[in-house]
């Protein structure tokens, strides 16, 4: 894990970690994940931190599993809001900064509509911070909770091959997905029309616009949530369309490998970017996904605040 020149580790990017970063958080996970399994889940490790979810746009699955993997922990989490807070009076985010310095927090987790704004939260806080997804940049505990999920069902990832299907040019999760993968040795296939695609893909990262085509050659499909306000920018013609060319079916499903993993980082279409019919099958890693997010956030807070050894 990086540590900058005040002696403070952060996680902004998956550009912050090695693979033996990754392997180490991943092998902790999997750690905490037996504990999770116990009948108390509660472990010491973080008694007298203090966290705080900062986040600025809505979220159900990243804020409610940093919360819990910081209580299982046994720090203390503090929530914040934007539209229940003095945010919605004008209040800038050097301000918020500057608050949560004062109360003498420990780290703060950050989501953020404007790509960057971790960077700028760790210029102005002397404090661990953890970047939940800014702008259209990065996610990277997404990645590494996907990381996870793929391990517990294919083992190795060493040239596995993962098709990233749908809103490449706005997605955050793709982006940081990219990275990590490549990272873990894999092959990363970015499945999208023209029109969702980025000018620029990291080295690496083969492109296909036939969905059709790709599916066989596939150890995981990774659907990408249809952002419908993309329709008002003219990216597709009408979800009818995009469904019929790029949308999981099982009919497409059929034409997989028996042991192809299917994710998608939630909230789903469905009926969009994924038929119900597959988001429910045996294949589906979805709410696995879930699962993992609490096991790999607990080792990522513990690995960045804890004092060394799990005090299980």
């Amino acid at each position: 894990m990086t540590v900058d020149a005040a002696e403070r580790r952060h996680l902004l990017d998956v550009d912050d970690l090695t693979r033996e970063d990754m392997e180490r958080i991943l092998e902790t996970a999997r750690s905490f994940s037996e504990v999770m399994r116990r009948p108390i889940k509660k472990v010491p490790s973080l008694r007298g931190k203090t966290v705080v979810n900062l986040f600025y746009e809505p979220s159900t699955r990243t804020r409610l599993s940093f919360e819990v993997a910081a209580k299982r922990l046994s720090a203390d989490v503090l929530n914040f809001a934007a539209s229940t807070s003095s945010v919605e009076k004008g209040e800038s985010l050097k301000d918020t900064a500057l608050t949560l310095r004062a109360m003498g927090v420990d780290a703060v987790v950050i989501r953020h509509p404007v790509s960057g704004a971790p960077w700028l939260l760790r210029r102005w806080l002397d404090v661990t911070v953890l970047n939940a997804g800014d702008g259209m940049h990065a996610h990277p505990t997404q990645a590494l909770l996907d990381l996870f999920t793929m391990r517990e069902r294919l083992g190795d990832l060493e040239g596995r091959t993962i098709a990233y299907v749908g809103d490449i040019l706005h997605s955050r999760v793709a982006r940081s997905g990219f990275k990590a993968c490549l990272a873990m040795g894999m092959k990363v296939v970015a499945v999208a029309p023209p029109t969702l695609l980025p000018p620029l893909l990291p080295e690496g990262v083969e492109v296909s616009y036939d969905l059709d085509e790709v599916i066989p050659h596939c150890d995981v499909l990774y659907m990408l949530r249809v952002q419908k306000e993309r329709l008002l920018e003219g990216r597709f013609p009408s979800p009818q369309e995009y469904a019929r060319y790029y949308q999981l079916n099982n009919e497409r499903l059929r034409a997989a490998g028996p042991g192809v993993v299917v994710m998608h980082p939630g909230p789903m279409n469905r009926g969009m970017e994924i038929s119900s019919e597959v988001a429910d099958a045996p294949h589906a890693a979805i709410t696995a996904q879930v699962a993992a997010g609490v096991a790999v956030r607990m080792a990522v807070l513990f690995l960045l605040l804890g004092p060394g050894e799990r005090g299980d």
